[in-house]
């Protein structure tokens, strides 16, 4: 099983806490990676996105439901959020998507050229099985607790 360089990850959490301060005013703090299974509860929601080129795998952003209704909101600038319908799920895909381009960029300026699928949004209880590398989870927490998880399992070639 391939091993994920450690200098990879910080690209990733760079852009996730920059997106969400400057487009959510949530400021996130970096806990602990660990390597997890990637299992997911009942009331997770999950931006699941791809990466190829340089590095290949996912990444996922996971929160719990009232959170990403919550993050929907602010990305919506401030409309109220109730239900995950088109228009909220459209906006935390948007999220996914500004973080992972965020984190292409920067990758970019190490010499590491990756692209990224569309999102795809998940919701409920998921097990995902990764044979080709580890998955490395970042907890990202506001003061009053864990409120997303990042989940890097992608590869170097």
């Amino acid at each position: 099983m391939a091993e994920l360089n450690v200098e990879c990850i910080n690209p990733f959490l760079m852009a996730a806490t920059s997106i969400m301060r400057d487009t959510c005013q949530v400021d996130m703090k970096i806990g602990k990676p660990y390597v997890k299974n990637s299992e997911f509860e009942q009331d997770s929601v999950l931006i699941m996105i791809g990466v190829t080129g340089e590095m290949r795998g996912q990444v996922m952003i996971s929160f719990t439901y009232e959170k990403a209704l919550e993050i929907a909101s602010k990305m919506m600038m401030g409309m109220p959020v109730t239900e995950l319908d088109e228009m909220s799920t459209s906006a935390i895909s948007e999220l996914g998507n500004m973080i992972m381009g965020n984190a292409a960029t920067l990758l970019s300026t190490k010499g590491v050229g990756i692209d990224i699928t569309p999102p795809t949004i998940c919701r409920g209880t998921m097990t995902f099985a990764q044979t080709y590398t580890k998955n490395i989870c970042i907890p990202l927490s506001e003061d009053n607790g864990v409120h997303m998880e990042i989940d890097i399992a992608i590869k170097s070639e």
